[in-house]
């Protein structure tokens, strides 16, 4: 990989889909480790939300997701 991906969005962050769909909370970045070299941000997140009451969760590209509302904004209310 020559050039290291940044990730656009961080832990706690709320999004949703591009299609639309419900608010989901950003869990985690999913990072690969090759067998030789650095780890590094594979562009998927793995993302948390309610389903009526159930709690679901679920991997998604990058790409396919806007921001909501930034952790740090979610930390000052």
């Amino acid at each position: 990989m020559s050039e290291e991906r940044k990730p656009k969005y961080q832990i706690g962050d709320i999004v949703k889909l591009n299609a639309g769909g419900p608010d989901m909370t950003i869990l985690k970045r999913i990072i690969r480790t090759p067998l030789s070299g650095s780890p590094y941000f594979s562009g998927l997140y793995q993302c948390q939300w309610f389903a009526g009451k159930k709690l679901d969760s679920g991997e998604f590209q990058e790409a396919g997701l806007i921001l909501v509302k930034s952790q740090s904004e979610t930390n000052e209310t």
